[in-house]
This record gives C-alpha cells, structure tokens and sequence, in this order.
C-alpha cells in the first residue's frame, strides 16, 4: 500500500470476511496478539460479535484492517460493557489505521450506548498498548501466567475506556 493511501472506515459487511479472516490469521501467526490459534470461520465469528461498531478499514479499495465488539457478559448490568479488538494488515501497521478504527470504533460504542470497553493485551504487544492508551484506555493491571500459549505461559495487560457521554 502507498504511504499516502487515504483509509476508510466503514461497517463490516460478511464479504468482507476472507480478508478479515487473512488478517486475523496474520495476528495469530505473530504469537502476540491473542491466544487463539486459528481463524473461526465466518458463522461463528458472526454470532460471537456485536453488530455495533463491527468495522473495516480500507486503503485503495483493499481491507486492511478490522475492529469488533465483543460482550462482556450475558448479565444486563454489564450491557454496555464490551471487549474490543482491532487487527490490522502487517503490511500497513504504523500507517494510522489502528487510529482511524479504534476513533471511529469508540464513536459507534458510544453512539450504541456502552460505556465502557475492555481490551486484553500481551505486554509485549507494545503498539496496540500505546494506541489503547492514546484512545483514552488505562491499564488495570497484569493477569499474570494467565494463559499457556506454545508451552510457555503469558501475561494479560487488562485496559479499559469509560466513556466520558454514556453512564454519567
């Protein structure tokens, strides 16, 4: 992608799915930004997301990056809490998509009631900590040795965002 290619967000629509799946695949392949190790297919990824704030990212007509919401809970108090993540293309990390989802993503919580949005982030995944914290997310702590991923066990950074126009 050219350095100036202007990014477009817009809602995620289901023919979007191979290339969110793509990269979704190459987040999992980087062993730093979730514990899954493969992509669900769409069906399943489907009924696991909220529709709110379920985005693209698109440079020269090209998906190169994507965010979602997930619940925080079934329970009706927690119903406008969510857990977001955001994936973008390797070939176009750095180049301002990461901000333009997570802004336009904070915008459509917002507009959908949630007032507050969870991330779990490895710490080594230092990029995506330094754009939650830019968006207004604080760091709650480390869940330590959480999770084991390929024999060796992995901290959880938790972050999140209250939103400063919903649940005041």
């Amino acid at each position: 992608m050219p350095e100036n290619s202007l990014i477009a967000i817009r809602p995620m629509e289901s023919g979007d799915w191979p290339s969110v799946r793509a990269i979704y695949m190459e987040g999992i392949a980087t062993g730093n930004a979730t514990f899954e190790t493969s992509a669900p297919e769409w069906e399943e990824w489907d009924s696991k997301h909220l529709m709110e704030a379920r985005l693209v990212a698109e440079a020269d007509g090209m998906v190169v990056g994507w965010a979602a919401l997930t619940p925080a809970s079934g329970r009706c108090v927690y119903s406008g809490v969510a857990e977001l993540s955001i994936y973008i293309a390797s070939a176009m990390r750095g180049k301002g998509v990461g901000k333009a989802l997570i802004a336009k993503a904070v915008e459509e919580s917002e507009a959908g009631g949630f007032w507050t949005l969870r991330s779990g982030i490895f710490p080594e995944n230092k990029a995506s900590l330094a754009l939650h914290q830019k968006f207004g997310f604080r760091i709650l702590g480390t869940q330590e040795r959480i999770g084991k991923m390929n024999g060796r066990w992995r901290d959880v950074v938790l972050m999140e965002r209250r939103s400063a126009v919903v649940g005041n």
